[in-house]
């Protein structure tokens, strides 16, 4: 496809890598679709007419819009890094970007164009990424990259459901609902690489620093597999409409998993890093979510918005956040940032999360813990767009051309004054 472009444009810094475009797609829509969800809640401005109305356009943006453009530019460059294969060139990158622009336009304008081509242009992004990266995924001999291939199958498959269901005239928000146990069964497979690596380092420059750490720290499987199974299970229970408090106790069974996962965690002081807090604090969102979900179905008076907001504004958003500032510096040839703002960010996602699972309580003021939690999300990505886009629209500092880490870091410590 570049091949057809002007030199100038096929030249650009923001295709040098492929999760360049779909980071700053991720961070774009993340600020302009909740600055319009604010404008709707709060001031009665129009949305985008889509089939389910504005419920359904907020949480499909958000998790097939913002969510699947975040897990894409992660794979993209993740799976060639883990698998020992090839980079994917510029026109890769490209051509998602086109096609989630594509997606978003015929997504938005269904209520004018009917709802054939956004179910043409989403389900077509979901499946060509899985496409792309299977023989990479099961090329694997150990194995290693199942849980990749699984989840990404199964977010095709919660795509392709839900425009199925709108095509046909059916209130699709049941396919959103499974989606957020897809995302966090994601998540819970790129943390378990992420943290290996982040939290080794943490250890080891505390041994550096004259501490003794015996210990480096594993993501063990069983407790990972254990979290795993316990959020499908509960995500095709709450699919399949069983009845509300065997839910409930499956939502409780997987908070105690998650909980369960968290002792992989308990390093001593290295725990206390700012990278890896962080991290950590995503698994504390995704118990308490699942937790609240399982109370709301088990108890009268709780809703259960409290719970999957804590799982997508919390445990997804810090997730992603952690994400962009970690591979999207990394891979763009700098050191990771040590400025305040990426805690600065962290700490507002997490109050806007606690703000909006407020709002779930009896007699709060919805009204404004709403706004204030949406504000707070603004104000997180609003900083990671002024401290990242500019990254990602330039060329590497490093004098590199790929997606390759920093290949000098004397050449990258600018980018991480306090």
């Amino acid at each position: 496809m570049l091949k057809t472009l002007s030199p100038r444009l096929a030249n650009w810094s923001l295709l040098l890598c492929s999760f360049r475009p779909l980071f700053l797609a991720t961070v774009l829509l993340a600020v302009a679709g909740i600055a319009l969800w604010l404008g709707f809640f709060g001031f009665g401005l129009p949305l985008p007419g889509v089939p389910g109305g504005p419920m359904v356009w907020h949480a499909h943006e958000m998790l097939l819009g913002f969510g699947l453009a975040a897990v894409a530019g992660f794979v993209l460059t993740a799976v060639p890094e883990f698998t020992a294969t090839a980079a994917f060139g510029r026109r890769v990158g490209f051509g998602f970007l086109l096609l989630w622009l594509a997606a978003r336009l015929s997504f938005w304008l269904s209520g004018v164009m009917g709802p054939w081509p956004a179910a043409l242009f989403n389900s077509a992004f979901a499946i060509a990424l899985l496409v792309l990266l299977t023989p990479r995924l099961l090329g694997d001999p150990l194995r290693r990259q199942y849980g990749f291939f699984g989840g990404l199958g199964a977010l095709a498959l919660v795509t392709v459901g839900f425009h199925f269901d709108a095509v046909g005239g059916r209130y699709p928000m049941r396919w959103l609902y499974a989606g957020i146990g897809v995302m966090m069964v994601l998540i819970v497979v790129a943390m378990s690489r992420i943290s290996m690596r982040i939290l080794n380092d943490a250890i080891q420059a505390r041994r550096n620093a004259g501490h003794d750490v015996d210990d480096d720290y594993r993501a063990r499987p069983p407790r990972r597999n254990l979290a795993i199974f316990c959020i499908s299970l509960f995500t095709l229970a709450e699919w399949l409409a069983l009845p509300a408090p065997l839910n409930g106790w499956l939502a409780l069974a997987t908070a105690a998993a998650l909980f369960n996962l968290l002792n992989d965690w308990h390093i001593g002081r290295a725990l206390l890093e700012r990278w890896s807090l962080m991290l950590y604090s995503v698994y504390w969102l995704m118990a308490l979510g699942y937790g609240a979900l399982g109370v709301s179905l088990l108890a009268d008076g709780f809703v259960s918005s409290a719970g999957r907001h804590l799982l997508t504004l919390g445990a997804m958003g810090v997730s992603i956040l952690a994400v962009l500032c970690i591979a999207g510096r990394t891979h763009s040839g700098y050191t990771l940032d040590q400025r305040r703002w990426v805690p600065t960010a962290t700490g507002l996602l997490m109050f806007a999360a606690l703000l909006r699972a407020s709002a779930g309580l009896p007699g709060a003021p919805v009204p404004l813990l709403n706004m204030l939690a949406g504000l707070g999300w603004l104000a997180a990505f609003g900083l990671a767009l002024r401290y990242l886009a500019p990254i990602w629209l330039r060329p590497r500092p490093d004098g590199g051309t790929g997606c390759e880490e920093p290949m000098d870091e004397h050449s990258t410590g600018s980018g991480c004054r306090t």
